[in-house]
C-alpha cells in the first residue's frame, strides 16, 4: 500500500511539474507569436499580417472598424480600404498582461493592446483595444480562426 501511495504522489508531482513546463513554453511561444502579429500589423501591409491567419472563407475576425470580416481575403481588402489607406503610419503594442488558455490543437489568447496611428488627414489615433484571439494548430504553426479587437467607448 505504502508503494502505491508513493507511486501516486509521484505521479501527481510528475504531472504537476509536466503542466508548469507545458504553460511556460505556450506562455514563451504565444508571446512571440503576439509579438510578431503586433509587429506584421505595425508595417502598415497586411501580406506581412497574412501568416498569422487561415485562409478558409467562413472564419470571422471582427475587427475596430468596420464591424466583421468573413476571411481572410475580405479583411486584407477591408483593413487596407478602412484604415491603412488612410494613415501615414501606426503602431501596434501588445501589454504585458498575455494570458493564455491551451486545450489540445486550440488555444486562446486574451492581452491588452494600444494601437496609436498618423493619419493622412493629419488627424491622430490613440486608444487602448482589447485583443483575443483564438488559435488553431495546422502542422507546425499556430493560425488564427478567429480575432476580436475592441477598443472602450470614448477610447
Amino acid at each position: 500500500m505504502l508503494y502505491v501511495l508513493i507511486a501516486f504522489f509521484g505521479g501527481l508531482v510528475t504531472f504537476a511539474g509536466a503542466r508548469a513546463q507545458q504553460r511556460a513554453t505556450d506562455d514563451a511561444t504565444f508571446r512571440k507569436l503576439i509579438d510578431g502579429y503586433c509587429a506584421a500589423w505595425s508595417s502598415g501591409d497586411p501580406n506581412n499580417a497574412a501568416k498569422y491567419y487561415v485562409k478558409e472563407d467562413g472564419m470571422v475576425f471582427y475587427d475596430l472598424a468596420p464591424f466583421s470580416y468573413n476571411s481572410w481575403k475580405e479583411y486584407d481588402l477591408g483593413v487596407r480600404k478602412e484604415l491603412l489607406d488612410q494613415m501615414v503610419s501606426g503602431s501596434l503594442t501588445a501589454g504585458k498582461e498575455l494570458k493564455v488558455t491551451r486545450r489540445g490543437n486550440i488555444a486562446w489568447t486574451t492581452v491588452p493592446m494600444h494601437f496609436s496611428a498618423k493619419m493622412k488627414d493629419g488627424k491622430t489615433i490613440d486608444t487602448p483595444v482589447r485583443y483575443t484571439g483564438i488559435w488553431e494548430k495546422k502542422g507546425k504553426s499556430w493560425l488564427l480562426v478567429h480575432e476580436h479587437l475592441s477598443a472602450p467607448l470614448g477610447g
